[in-house]
């Protein structure tokens, strides 16, 4: 059995669900102890739970351990179960994230899946919604599945209420996937979303896009949430490229005036385009799974980050794949998976 620290590097949930990931995949049993042992609250929160619980239920899996708040658990898979499942977070937790520990399993299981999942789909420190949608199922779907993405309803932190579904059709095997340039831009836009705040916040937000990165008004939009269970923000910022689009975006906050939400999310366009690199920071960091469950691939991308590299070392201990991360110039790295 494969034992895992959970604290180990960047220490948070992305260890448990990339262990869950491959332990579906791979058929390998795990143990994982001190789980999120560096955070606020350590332990299984009602998010990672979930993730659990679904990753339990797909893989038919023996489990010990799955509680709230227990700092480690056991999981024994027996076989993937492609077909139709629903899963509530019951908060405000990141669906995303939740559905990052079932879908590797599911791109390759027998027969095709259908995942309804409810919680929260723009949260902050997860990735939204648009960012699955527009930015990583795309790839995925370049490595041979078909998989589509419908959001039902956004809901915001903290009281969640949001809703998506996945379409899946599995291939029995992940072609590789090899992202060196970005190509030409084609389309620019910057939505602000509100939900339950004033409009203004909107438009101070998209003030910040179109001073900052010189945008014409056609590439900024306002959108209002009429039905969300609590207020909530966010700025998603989309560059189309021939080969990809990124997608960044910012949260709003209690006490965090709209400009500076603002201005953190244009540095990392910013950031992106100066680099001329295909893979933001946080995509690249979602590819790595893929990649090397595909058995090899690269990109170019910024810096890793802490995150990138702490999930390359818990693939590892799964997959007998190796990960190099050079730098070619400055601000530009290219990561390789290979066998």
């Amino acid at each position: 059995m494969i034992t895992i620290d959970g604290s180990y590097g960047e220490g948070g949930g992305q260890i448990l669900r990339t262990a869950l990931a491959l332990s579906l995949v791979t058929g390998k049993p795990f143990e994982i102890t001190k789980i999120r042992a560096g955070r606020r609250k350590p332990g299984l929160m009602q998010q990672h739970l979930t993730a659990l619980n679904a990753a339990r239920r797909i893989g038919d899996a023996e489990v010990d351990g799955n509680t709230i708040g227990s700092a480690a658990f056991r999981f024994i898979p027996k076989s993937v179960r492609p077909g139709s499942y629903h899963f509530s977070v019951g908060t405000a937790g990141s669906c995303t994230l939740v559905l990052q520990a079932i879908l590797p399993a599911l791109l390759t299981a027998d027969g095709p899946s259908r995942i309804d999942l409810e919680g929260g789909t723009h949260n902050p420190f997860a990735p939204p919604f648009d960012f699955l949608e527009k930015a990583f199922l795309p790839l995925i779907c370049r490595m041979g599945p078909t998989v589509s993405a419908q959001l039902g309803q956004p809901g915001f932190y903290p009281a969640g209420g949001g809703r998506f579904s996945i379409m899946i059709r599995p291939v029995k095997r992940l072609k590789r996937l090899d992202l060196l340039t970005r190509g030409a831009i084609r389309k620019r836009t910057a939505r602000a979303i509100v939900a339950k705040l004033p409009g203004h916040i909107a438009a101070r937000e998209l003030k910040v896009v179109r001073e900052s990165l010189s945008w014409p008004e056609t590439c900024l939009q306002t959108e209002a949430v009429p039905l969300s269970r609590s207020p909530g923000n966010v700025l998603i910022i989309e560059v189309e490229s021939e080969h990809i689009t990124e997608v960044f975006t910012g949260f709003g906050q209690r006490g965090v005036p709209a400009e500076r939400v603002a201005a953190g999310t244009v540095r990392e366009v910013r950031d992106y385009l100066a680099a001329d690199v295909p893979a933001g920071r946080h995509l690249a960091d979602q590819l790595l799974l893929p990649l090397s469950l595909a058995g090899g691939g690269r990109f170019r991308t910024l810096k890793p980050t802490r995150h990138t590299e702490t999930n390359a070392q818990i693939i590892q201990q799964f997959l007998d794949v190796e990960t190099k991360m050079s730098r070619m110039k400055r601000d530009v790295w290219e990561i390789s998976v290979a066998r």
